[in-house]
């Protein structure tokens, strides 16, 4: 049987679109065999300048001002979604009109109205559409999913997630559009919240309700790097939210872009009456378990937390590097964009679908709402 091929058009090839470019790249280095051939076809950026850079830097074979110039191509079957995120709806719908696959950077928008939108215009059609919640795709959390639909924790009765990062910990730090609340729609809540409301949703299903507060603690910043002159800052520095699940669990995350000594600190744990779950992405090469099954004397007996070496063990056809090496970040995206290829290859949507970022998108509004009113909000 020939190998399928699928052109790619890129839009937006900032710091993510670089990245997804060379997930699309190392598709067939790790896999074997390879789900189809991907052609990098077309890159859109906002100038001309950074067009004309992003063809050399990444390799496409054309660029373009205008995602329109993407959409009108016959040999581009894919459209990768790397906008800030108020692009995101008029560009999204305007490719499933053009009967386009779309693998989409989160969030999916900067509302419900506007996911809504997106869905409504799935409706009916055979596209097969992807969110980057790549955290799924690590084999501690593809581990920890396991574990979780086997019940080995019992029944979950409480959780801890959070993201944390200190990239806007410095004062001078320039707005962009991520701290402009017209294209950003928020700042920690979508930026990093939106990671650890997909793996608490991904292991324990959907939220009931949320009560949430959210913190801006520069409120101006320079408009431009060096520049005196400051502008209002409207999005959250630091959002924490309690949480109740509708399978009776209860339990807190935080997302926070201030958090002094934090690198890429996301971690979760889940507790149940059975057992125990525990995740940290800065040792992402484990996944920690406790099981409450095990005799505890004498003198503790075997009882502890137990660390499984979850490292690259991916399933096949991952080829490469083989099980025993250290996983990092740049893996668990192409182990996610492994995914979408082989599911537009195959002809299946499989999640996390645009459905599963609505599902985000609802919780993070809801928290918005309740961090403005004082209440709790229900989903």
């Amino acid at each position: 049987m020939a190998v399928k091929e699928f052109g790619v058009g890129m839009v937006g090839y900032g710091f993510i679109g670089k990245m997804h470019t060379y997930a699309y790249k190392s598709i067939p280095v790790y896999y074997n065999p390879a789900p189809a051939k991907i052609r990098l076809v077309g890159v859109c950026t906002s100038k001309e300048e950074t067009a004309k850079q992003a063809v050399e830097h990444g390799g496409y074979e054309f660029g373009t001002t205008n995602y329109h110039d993407l959409l009108d191509r016959d040999d581009i079957h894919i459209i990768n979604c790397c906008t800030p995120n108020h692009l995101h709806k008029d560009l999204l719908i305007d490719a499933i009109r053009a009967g386009k696959h779309i693998y989409c950077d989160k969030p999916l928008t900067v509302s419900v109205d506007d996911a809504k939108e997106i869905i409504k215009a799935l409706e009916g059609s055979n596209i097969i559409n992807q969110m980057t919640f790549q955290y799924r795709f690590s084999p501690a959390m593809m581990r920890a999913k396991q574990l979780m639909d086997e019940g080995f924790i019992g029944e979950p009765m409480s959780f801890r997630a959070l993201y944390l990062h200190a990239g806007y910990i410095d004062p001078d730090r320039p707005m962009s559009w991520r701290l402009d609340i017209n294209k950003g729609g928020a700042g920690a809540l979508f930026d990093l919240g939106s990671h650890v409301l997909d793996l608490v949703r991904y292991l324990l299903g959907d939220v009931k309700e949320v009560f949430a507060t959210t913190e801006t603690f520069y409120k101006q910043r320079p408009i431009a790097k060096g520049s005196n002159e400051k502008a209002d800052v409207k999005v959250d520095d630091l959002a924490i939210a309690m949480m109740k699940m509708k399978n009776g669990a209860l339990g807190t995350i935080e997302a926070s872009r201030i958090a002094t000594g934090a690198n890429d600190d996301l971690k979760i744990e889940i507790h149940g009456r059975d057992g125990a779950i525990r995740f940290e992405l800065m040792d992402a090469n484990w996944l920690s378990v406790y099981n409450n099954r095990t005799q505890g004397e004498p003198i503790g007996g075997m009882r502890g937390y137990t660390k499984i070496e979850t490292v690259q063990r991916y399933p096949a056809p991952s080829a490469f590097p083989g099980p025993k090496f250290m996983v990092g970040w740049e893996r668990f995206h192409i182990a996610s964009m492994f995914s979408f290829v082989d599911n537009v290859a195959n002809g299946k949507s499989l999640s996390p679908t645009f459905y599963d970022g609505l599902k985000v998108q609802e919780v993070m509004e809801a928290c918005l709402k309740s961090a403005t009113s004082g209440k709790w909000i229900g989903i």
